[in-house]
């Protein structure tokens, strides 16, 4: 099959390593596992992912629609904020509702009694290498921070959501959050049938503690005899995709600088929100060395600083590593450039073309 660039490439039999550890976690620790639609929505795959997990989390509601039509399973929704309309929808076919504050909690409880309802908690804690990501910041209005509150309203809620972590790959860590976090709620956790740990838990990462991540989990539900949830995102799908994209110009300032058909502002905005490069793998006796540049008019339009083993030409190819996370979800038509194509490697080898973007998408987005 012939692509055209750029396209992202998502890769099976990479999805499937992680969806092995999932299954691995839930059958030693008792844990759930629940989509966060928020990182990966790519729907071409759930019916794989849906074999290894128990379902979907949203931030909304065509997140939580989305889950309930392509994935199955459990559909939690949880939103900063829902308006009225909303809560009329997720009624009718979201598993778990759970709220962010307790004025919301109380406004849409006449609406939602029979459901089963969560809210979310700020234990004040949290693990972040980004200010701008971190659930605990100052004055952040993620989650309920007096306990009395809860404790006031724990007759209509099932259950608890503490999501405090962003790329925690520290196993002790998250023990001593977990403890943390039991001597401070114990009155909640002893009366609730679930609770959430949200997503941020890095268990995919090479050399993690699984075995101890286990342990963690498993002797939290059985101290409190609660099931326990987590909404990995990046963690589902760790490694599984690349963004593949061809160079359109070499041209040089300083450096040489080589310029993609493809945008970190359109494509992988994630790298300009955090101020992170991308990610390339390692080139051996690599001594070429080029900013690689996105093409829109953005003068910090850039992937990175990368050295290759010989100079790039026109036409090169150049590949991006661990592009399926909150890249595809935040894609956007930024100076009219074309969205990359979506393309599958099944398990059986097969190529396939999911999704291809035009001029209609384009012009179809706006009016």
């Amino acid at each position: 099959m012939k692509l055209k660039t750029p396209y992202y490439f998502i890769e099976e039999k990479k999805l499937l390593e992680n969806m092995k550890k999932i299954a691995f976690i839930r059958e030693q620790s008792g844990a759930k596992f629940v989509l966060a639609l928020k990182c990966f929505s790519t729907w071409c795959v759930f019916d794989l992912m849906s074999k290894y997990m128990d379902g979907t989390t949203s931030s909304a509601l065509y997140e939580a629609k989305l889950g309930y039509e392509k994935f199955g399973k459990e559909v939690h929704a949880y939103s900063v904020a829902y308006p009225k309309e909303e809560i009329l929808e997720l009624k009718k076919f979201a598993d778990k509702i759970i709220f962010n504050s307790i004025s919301q909690l109380k406004r849409f409880y006449p609406l939602v009694k029979n459901k089963n309802l969560g809210i979310r908690v700020n234990p004040k804690i949290s693990y972040s290498h980004f200010d701008l990501a971190d659930p605990a910041r100052k004055n952040s209005r993620l989650g309920v921070i007096n306990k009395k509150d809860i404790l006031d309203n724990l007759d209509k809620i099932n259950g608890l959501m503490f999501h405090f972590n962003c790329e925690n790959e520290d196993a002790d860590n998250l023990e001593q959050s977990l403890n943390y976090i039991g001597k401070n709620y114990s009155k909640m956790l002893e009366k609730v049938e679930w609770v959430s740990f949200g997503g941020g838990i890095y268990f995919t990462k090479a050399g993690y503690n699984i075995e101890k991540f286990c342990k963690i989990l498993r002797d939290f539900s059985k101290k409190y005899n609660v099931q326990i949830y987590l909404e990995p995102g990046e963690s589902s799908i760790t490694m599984s995709a690349k963004l593949v994209t061809s160079v359109l110009d070499i041209t040089h300032n300083g450096k040489n600088i080589a310029v993609i058909d493809s945008s970190t502002e359109a494509h992988m905005l994630d790298l300009l929100t955090y101020h992170t490069p991308a990610k390339m793998a390692k080139q051996k006796n690599a001594k070429y060395e080029y900013i690689v540049a996105g093409r829109t008019c953005l003068a910090g339009d850039i992937f990175g600083t990368y050295k290759f083993t010989k100079p790039l030409k026109i036409g090169d190819k150049i590949v991006f590593e661990d592009a399926a996370g909150y890249s595809m979800v935040k894609m956007n038509w930024f100076n009219g450039v074309p969205m990359p194509s979506i393309v599958v490697k099944r398990l059986n080898g097969k190529k396939e073309l999911v999704k291809s973007f035009t001029y209609k998408d384009f012009i179809g987005n706006l009016s």
